[in-house]
């Protein structure tokens, strides 16, 4: 097998899947982070099936340290906003496990990546690295120039997993890869965490909730968190007077709570029970037409952002990684731009799909088969065949 000179740039959920996947995969692999160090921000994540049976994939260590944090919901359960009503219920847990192979977990953004860091351990993390330049090496070869002056050795493969906003993906394709500029919806989404004691008395605490509003803008969801000792609150709604892209901005729980003024007792209980806010404008961008120029690629947020409705942004970024190590198992470095083509044709539809369906917001509102997405399974998916 060939061992390739992997860089990826970008330290998140999917750079450091892609770095344990390819590691696994027998390649010498380095990440890139522009940030100082891995803080405890950011949102929680609900890891559907798919998603967890990629995550096993990449160790029995890296299975059990996402188990060991996550909470595991119950069902999937669907509620109208004014009169309770439940228009459907999705087994979950156990019921999942037997049927897509794995169950459902919702964790802490930081716990999975400590659980994918220590994964990696036998890697390396570069912090404090952002990119300046994508710049030719010797031969196909690729170096990266960063904003402090120091490069990179010469790589094989470059994978940009640089998210929303990523440097690669505007270094290869121009600022917007091909595609529109982003989009800002009207919609700004708030988050808060609350200890699970203050809410036990409501039914299904323990379950995956969606309130489903008046239009399709307005929502609250509820799941729970560090093995139900938590539970975790994300509500939209329509506010074009807001525009801050950030996961970190201080919102008002007074603001939060009128929102909702009209929703059902159970689900303005919720918000009655939440201390502190974060609220941020939610962005929207198309599907770009290309991932992949030469050795390089994109992966997650990089390539295909999506909107929060269907629970898919992390997966998708685990999913690519495992798909992108399986098409560069056994590849020399000659192959690598076949490919990265090949990667991007696997995986660029279902993604794209997935980010179009996460914008309508109807995903499971009156039941429907999850098949399509849980039953994925990024490990055995066939591959399409390097041209």
């Amino acid at each position: 097998m060939s061992s390739l000179n992997i860089g990826i740039v970008g330290g998140g959920i999917g750079g450091l899947a892609a770095a344990n996947a390819l590691q696994q995969a027998g390649h010498v692999v380095t990440v890139y982070e522009q940030s100082r160090q891995y803080l405890r921000v950011g949102a929680d994540i609900n890891l559907t099936p798919n998603a967890v049976r990629a995550l096993d994939g990449l160790g029995t260590g890296i299975a059990k340290a996402v188990r060991a944090s996550a909470a595991r919901p119950t069902h999937r359960i669907s509620r109208t906003w004014d009169t309770g009503e439940e228009t459907s219920r999705l087994p979950m847990g156990d019921e999942a496990e037997r049927r897509y192979g794995a169950p459902q977990l919702t964790i802490h953004r930081a716990d999975l990546l400590a659980a994918l860091a220590e994964g990696f351990a036998g890697g390396r993390v570069l912090f404090g690295k952002r990119l300046a330049a994508i710049e030719p090496g010797q031969g196909a070869a690729l170096q990266l120039r960063f904003a402090d002056d120091s490069r990179s050795a010469p790589l094989d493969v470059l994978v940009g997993a640089d998210g929303i906003h990523s440097a690669v993906r505007a270094a290869l394709f121009g600022e917007h890869g091909g595609a529109a500029a982003p989009r800002f919806t009207g919609l700004v989404a708030f988050r808060a965490v609350v200890p699970t004691e203050r809410v036990r008395q409501l039914p299904d605490i323990g379950a995956f909730t969606k309130w489903w509003g008046p239009s399709p803008h307005s929502q609250i969801v509820t799941f729970p968190l560090n093995q139900g000792r938590d539970t975790f609150v994300f509500a939209t709604t329509e506010q074009d007077s807001w525009h801050e892209e950030s996961w970190t901005s201080e919102g008002d729980v007074q603001e939060l709570r009128r929102c909702y003024a009209d929703f059902h007792p159970d689900a303005r209980a919720l918000l009655d029970a939440c201390d502190q806010v974060l609220k941020t404008a939610l962005y929207e961008r198309d599907p770009l037409p290309a991932w992949s120029v030469g050795a390089a690629t994109l992966l997650g947020d990089a390539c295909h952002p999506m909107m929060p409705f269907m629970a898919q942004g992390a997966g998708s970024a685990i999913e690519d990684a495992v798909v992108l190590s399986r098409h560069l198992q056994c590849a020399t470095a000659a192959e690598v731009p076949q490919a990265l083509q090949a990667y991007q044709q696997d995986r660029q539809e279902r993604a794209s799909r997935i980010q179009l369906g996460s914008r309508g917001n109807e995903w499971l509102k009156a039941g429907g088969n999850a098949d399509w997405v849980y039953g994925y399974d990024a490990w055995a998916v066939p591959l399409a065949a390097h041209a």
